[in-house]
C-alpha cells in the first residue's frame, strides 16, 4: 500500500495493522470517489481565492482533477490496494502529474471535512433518487386508482373478510404513502443540505477560507457554521437519510406482502409480470415471486444500517476513528434500499387483476356494517342496529357493487379525493 498521507519520516508501518485500518475503504470510496473529486475542484478554487494558489496552480489541479473525474467515470482509474482510500489516491494522482503543486491541494483541509463534504454530496443525490423514485410510485398509484375505482375487492382486517372494498381503494391507499415517503425523503435532503467542508479537523484552521464560496460551488442550501458540529453531524445526518429511506421501504414491504398472498394460489387475486419471477431448481410446476420476496426482505438491510450507525455514536465530542465504521452500512443500505424501491413503478404498472377471483371472494357478511349504519341512519341507536345487522337475514339481496356506491365518507369507496392527493404530489415536486 501507497500514499499513507499521514505517514512521517522514521515511522514504520505494519503491514497487518495498517489492512485493519484501511478496512474496506478503498472499495467502498469507489462510489464517493465522484463527489470527493468534485469537492477538491472546489476546495483548489477556494485555496485560489485567498492567494494560496497562483492561476496556473489551481488551473492545473483543476485540469488534472476533471480529467480523473472522467477516467473514474469511464472506468479506467480504479481504486485498488496501492491507496489508504479515495482521498490518497487523488492526492497521489495530483502529485504523480504535478509534482510539488500536487502538494498544495491539502492545505486547509483534512480527511475528516473531506470524507464529510463527499459523503454530504453522494447522501443528497441518493435523497434525490428517493424522491423520485417515491414520486413515480405515487403517479403510478394514483392514475390506477382513478382507472380501477370501480374495481371491487374485499377489505381484510386481522386477515379476515371484512368489508367491501376496492381496487381504487387499494392504489390510492399506497398513492398517499409514497407521497409521505418523498415528502419526508425531500424534507431530509433540505434538513442535511449544508456544507461541512472547511471545518477541516473539527476546528477549523488559521486560514482565512471562503466557506461561502464553496459553499454555493457544490450546491449546498447553507454552510455548517461550527467547525465542531460538522464532526458531530457524522452519523446523525446518515442515520435520519436512513430513516427517510427505511419509511418507503416499509411501505414496500407491505405492498409486497400484499402481493405475494394475493399472488397465490390460494387468492388467485392478481397476476405478477413474468420478469417478477423465477422457476424453482427442482419443481417444473413452481414459478416463485422472488423478486417480491427480495423487495420485502430489504427493509432488513436499512434497518441493519441504522442499527451498526446507532451503535457507533455513543461518543465524545470530536473525531474517533470508530466512525469510519459507518461509511459501510450507509451505502450498503441505501445500494440494496434503492435497488429494492427502482423495481417497483414497473411492477406497479404491469401487475394484472383478476376481477372473477376478487368478486368471487366477497361474501354477504361484508355488508353487514352497511347494513348496520343504514338502520342508524334511519334512526335505530348504533349499538341496536349492531346487534341487528349481526343477523345473517339482514345481509339478504346484497350487492357489492351497491356498497361501493354508498360508500361517501372522504377517502374511501366513490370519494376517493385523488385530486387532493394530486395537489399534496404536485408539492412534493416543488
Amino acid at each position: 500500500m501507497s500514499g499513507l498521507l499521514w505517514q512521517k519520516p522514521g515511522v514504520k508501518v505494519d503491514q497487518r495493522i495498517q489492512t485493519f485500518l484501511a478496512g474496506e475503504d478503498v472499495v467502498l470510496d469507489r462510489e464517493l470517489l465522484p463527489f470527493d473529486i468534485q469537492a477538491s475542484i472546489v476546495h483548489a478554487e477556494a485555496l485560489a481565492r485567498i492567494g494560496m494558489l497562483d492561476g496556473d496552480e489551481v488551473a492545473a489541479l483543476v485540469r488534472e482533477l476533471r480529467t480523473l473525474a472522467e477516467e473514474v467515470e469511464a472506468g479506467r482509474f480504479v481504486l485498488d490496494a496501492r491507496f489508504e482510500d479515495g482521498h490518497s489516491a487523488i492526492e497521489a494522482r495530483l502529485i504523480e502529474r504535478l509534482g510539488d503543486v500536487g502538494k498544495k491541494i491539502h492545505a486547509g483541509r483534512s480527511r475528516n471535512d473531506q470524507v464529510l463534504v463527499a459523503s454530504r454530496l453522494w447522501l443528497k443525490d441518493r435523497l434525490l433518487r428517493l424522491v423520485a423514485v417515491c414520486r413515480e410510485c405515487a403517479e403510478v398509484a394514483l392514475a390506477r386508482a382513478e382507472a380501477e375505482a370501480g374495481v371491487v375487492m374485499p377489505g381484510y382486517t386481522h386477515l379476515q373478510r371484512a368489508v367491501v372494498s376496492s381496487a381504487g381503494m387499494w392504489w390510492a391507499a399506497w398513492a398517499e404513502a409514497f407521497i409521505d415517503d418523498g415528502r419526508r425523503a425531500g424534507d431530509t435532503r433540505d434538513w442535511l443540505d449544508a456544507n461541512p467542508l472547511g471545518s477541516a479537523a473539527g476546528y477549523g484552521v488559521n486560514l482565512p477560507l471562503d466557506r461561502d464560496y464553496s459553499t454555493h460551488a457544490l450546491g449546498f442550501a447553507r454552510m455548517q457554521v461550527a467547525a465542531t458540529y460538522a464532526q458531530l453531524s457524522r452519523g446523525k445526518y446518515e442515520l435520519a437519510a436512513l430513516e427517510a429511506l427505511a419509511s418507503a421501504l416499509s411501505d414496500l414491504r407491505r405492498l409486497a406482502w400484499d402481493l405475494s398472498l394475493y399472488a397465490s394460489a390460494e387468492f388467485g387475486f392478481v397476476q405478477l409480470p413474468a420478469e417478477y419471477s423465477t422457476g424453482s431448481s427442482l419443481m417444473p410446476n413452481k414459478r416463485n415471486p422472488d423478486v417480491i420476496e427480495l423487495m420485502r426482505a430489504s427493509y432488513a438491510k436499512v434497518a441493519a444500517a441504522r442499527c451498526e450507525i446507532e451503535s457507533l455514536l455513543s461518543l465524545p465530542s470530536g473525531y474517533h476513528r470508530d466512525l469510519q465504521f459507518s461509511k459501510g452500512p450507509l451505502l450498503r443500505g441505501f445500494g440494496q434500499g434503492l435497488a429494492a424501491l427502482e423495481l417497483l413503478p414497473d411492477l406497479m404498472r404491469n401487475l394484472e387483476w383478476n376481477p372473477v377471483r376478487l368478486r368471487a371472494a366477497l361474501e354477504p357478511s361484508m355488508q353487514a356494517t352497511d347494513r348496520a349504519l343504514d338502520l342508524a341512519r334511519a334512526g335505530l341507536p348504533f349499538r341496536e342496529a349492531y346487534q341487528r345487522a349481526a343477523d345473517p337475514a339482514e345481509w339478504l339481496g346484497s350487492d357489492p357493487d351497491a356498497s361501493l356506491a354508498a360508500r361517501v365518507s372522504p377517502g374511501s369507496g366513490v370519494a376517493l379525493g385523488l385530486d387532493r392527493l394530486r395537489q399534496r404530489l404536485a408539492d412534493v415536486r416543488s
